[in-house]
């Protein structure tokens, strides 16, 4: 099973043609492509699996999920990952 997390989208760019953006999971940044949903805007929510937007979707719905996955402590995995992605930019 794949799972779809919500997003809320930050900044939008293009990067070699391709539509790109800036999507925030409750406090965790990460780069996305937004190519599947090319008339999102900025402050929209998208879900996000893999690093690409599939579809956008409500700010209710999102924030619901957002509960859920704080519920279950899901979160601190999106956490870790930022915390490791910023260490090893910063050795560079």
């Amino acid at each position: 099973m794949c799972l779809g997390v919500p997003g809320r989208v930050t900044e939008t760019y293009t990067e070699h043609d391709v539509l790109m953006g800036r999507v925030d999971f409750g406090g965790v940044a990460k780069r996305v492509c937004l190519e599947h949903v090319p008339d999102v805007q900025i402050g929209e929510y998208v879900i996000v699996h893999v690093g690409f937007a599939l579809s956008k979707i409500d700010e209710h719905e999102a924030q619901q999920v957002f509960a859920f996955l704080e519920a279950m402590d899901d979160l601190e995995e999106l956490r870790r990952e930022e915390a490791s992605s910023a260490a090893s930019v910063s050795d560079l």
